[in-house]
């Protein structure tokens, strides 16, 4: 079996300042509103608190030594170490969590963050993730 890969002070700074755009986003917006909406907020926040942030990053995919360019695509990427996907849905698939999981093992990242902002209490929609 293989260890749990202990998360970095700059991960968890990371992960901290994702949470707390979050609420500040969804504070200022609400519910309701587009994903691509909440992406771009969050982004703007990310950086406005030091982070470079990249949105929309294709991450290639390899499968039987072929490597398929338009494998992955990131909602957004934190300073090239943490993963945000970001939803605005009803209710969250399971198969989003997975989602996460996969892009973080085909990534070789160790955390991620799914947050839905459809949802009444933000803390109800953050879910965070750890690659094992």
């Amino acid at each position: 079996m293989k260890p749990f890969t202990a998360i970095s002070d700059i991960e968890e700074r990371i992960g901290k300042a994702i949470v707390n755009a979050a609420f500040k986003v969804h504070k200022e917006l609400g519910p309701g509103l587009l994903e691509k909406v909440y992406e771009i907020c969050m982004a703007h926040e990310l950086s406005k608190a030091g982070f470079f942030v990249k949105r929309q990053v294709d991450i290639p995919i390899v499968y039987d030594n072929i490597k398929f360019d338009e494998g992955l695509r990131l909602d957004l990427l934190i300073e090239d170490l943490v993963v945000l996907e970001t939803k605005a849905v009803e209710l969250v698939n399971p198969v989003w969590k997975a989602q996460v999981i996969s892009q973080l093992k085909l990534t070789k990242l160790n955390l991620g963050f799914l947050i839905n902002f459809n949802v009444a209490y933000i803390k109800d929609g953050i879910s965070r993730i750890r690659r094992n």
